[in-house]
């Protein structure tokens, strides 16, 4: 399993980004993806889940309404739309799979959110 993140980058409050997570070394289409972030000195939290469809999706309370989740099955990846961003958004993005009771991670990519 390989789950390599993107798209991370310093943007100014009230920006957008949008991350993308490519994943490889398994069934993809088969299995829900999530974001979480870890701003420093923090416990890693979740960000948002999507099933292997894409028809259900939920979301953290601090992100609702300014990130969207999405997946396009034929390119094994798994995105975040960020909209809106905050200073308390900055933090290491990572895309998560969960298969059976196994957690996979990605490295990470890094969102910084300043004026």
């Amino acid at each position: 399993v390989q789950l390599a993140e993107s798209g991370g980058g310093l943007v100014q409050p009230g920006g957008s980004l949008r991350l993308s997570c490519a994943a490889s070394g398994f069934t993809f289409s088969r299995y829900g993806m999530s974001w979480y972030r870890q701003a420093p000195g923090k416990e890693r939290e979740f960000a948002a889940g999507i099933s292997r469809t894409g028809d259900n999706t939920n979301y953290a309370d601090f992100v609702k309404g300014r990130f969207t989740i999405s997946r396009d099955n034929a390119k094994n990846t798994v995105y975040l739309q960020m909209n809106s961003l905050k200073p308390e958004d900055t933090a290491v993005y990572f895309c998560k799979l969960l298969l059976g009771s196994a957690a996979y991670w990605g490295q990470g990519t890094q969102v910084t959110v300043s004026s």
